[in-house]
C-alpha cells in the first residue's frame, strides 16, 4: 500500500517593499526594454555583421508568469533582429513593438487597444529612450545598472542588473502584488 506524502505549502522566500506593493496592485500591463532589461545591454556582432543577445532564463520565466496570471507582458525595443523576434515568440509575447525609439506612441497604443489606462501600467527600462513611458506609469522601475537619470525616476530599482534577472524581480513583486504569487509557487512546489 503506497502512502500519500503531504507536503506543506511553499512560504515565499521572498520580501517586498510595502509601498512597491501598494503602487503595484493593479497593474495589468508591464512594458519591458530589450537592451538593457532583458538583455545586459551588451552587443555581439558576428563577422556577417548580424548582432546576437543574451536572454536570461529567470526574465523569460517571469514574463510567462505574467501571462499566466493574466497580466500583460509588452515590448517595447528600438532594435530589431531575429534573434530577438524568436525570442519573444518562443515566450509568447503577443504585444511587441520593434524598431522604435519614441516608445511613447507604442505604449499610448498598446494600452488603447487593450482599453488600459496608465494607472494600469508598469515598466522597466535603462536609458534616457524610456523616460516617457517610465514617467508616466503607475509603476516605473530601473535595473540596477541603469542610467542616473532613469534610476532618478524609477519608483523602485531592482538588486539585479539588465539581463541577470531584473525582469524577473519586477514580474515576482507584480505577481506579488496582485496575489498571484504564492499560488503560482504552490503549483510549481507539489
Amino acid at each position: 500500500m503506497a502512502s500519500t506524502l503531504t507536503l506543506p505549502p511553499i512560504r515565499p522566500a521572498q520580501q517586498w517593499p510595502a509601498e512597491l506593493l501598494l503602487r503595484a496592485q493593479g497593474i495589468k500591463i508591464v512594458f519591458f526594454d530589450v537592451d538593457g532589461v532583458l538583455t545586459d545591454g551588451g552587443l555581439y556582432i558576428s563577422e556577417q555583421g548580424e548582432t546576437l543577445k543574451r536572454f536570461h532564463t529567470l526574465d523569460g520565466h517571469g514574463l510567462k508568469m505574467l501571462r499566466e496570471a493574466g497580466i500583460v507582458p509588452a515590448v517595447i525595443t528600438g532594435r530589431d533582429s531575429a534573434p530577438l523576434r524568436h525570442r519573444l515568440a518562443a515566450l509568447g509575447i503577443a504585444h511587441v513593438r520593434y524598431g522604435t525609439e519614441d516608445k511613447l506612441p507604442a505604449a499610448q497604443a498598446m494600452l488603447q487597444a487593450l482599453g488600459l489606462d496608465w494607472h494600469q501600467a508598469a515598466a522597466i527600462g535603462d536609458d534616457w529612450p524610456d523616460l516617457p513611458v517610465l514617467r508616466r506609469c503607475q509603476l516605473a522601475c530601473a535595473p540596477a545598472n541603469a542610467h542616473p537619470e532613469v534610476l532618478g525616476v524609477a519608483h523602485w530599482v531592482t538588486s539585479r542588473q539588465g539581463g541577470a534577472g531584473a525582469a524577473r524581480e519586477l514580474c515576482d513583486a507584480v505577481l506579488a502584488a496582485c496575489g498571484a504569487y504564492v499560488n503560482l509557487l504552490d503549483r510549481y512546489g507539489q
